[in-house]
């Protein structure tokens, strides 16, 4: 059984912590220029309005999948089924609360009428 020395081991783990470091400062970089182009989008009136509701669902989903990749490590590929099953969760707690309040708030309307 070989054991490696402490500095290699150091220097693994620095090396780590410095490649984790680019991963959250890719991630970070990604996130703000998505928002920056929706806030961007909004604020300046640059486009139709159909337009900008696109462009917002894309950004939308552009900044889910950021947090996914680059914040909670999540990767498509050869993922866990645990990984998996949060991802589902996830989504479905995001229909049915979406849904829900759609769904509350045309019944509101059609009450209005």
């Amino acid at each position: 059984m070989t054991r490696e020395a402490p500095e290699d081991e150091a220097g693994a783990r620095a090396a780590d912590a410095a490649h984790e470091r680019r991963s959250y400062m890719k991630g970070f970089l990604v996130s703000l220029v998505l928002t920056l182009i929706t806030f961007g989008v909004v604020a300046f009136d640059i486009a139709d309005r159909i337009t900008v509701l696109v462009t917002l669902g894309l950004t939308a989903l552009l900044q889910i999948a950021a947090q996914f990749r680059w914040f909670l490590h999540i990767r498509l590929r050869g993922q866990a089924r645990d990984d998996l099953q949060l991802i589902l969760f996830t989504a479905l707690i995001l229909g049915l609360m979406g849904g829900g309040t759609i769904f509350i708030l045309a019944n509101l309307d059609a009450r209005m009428h």
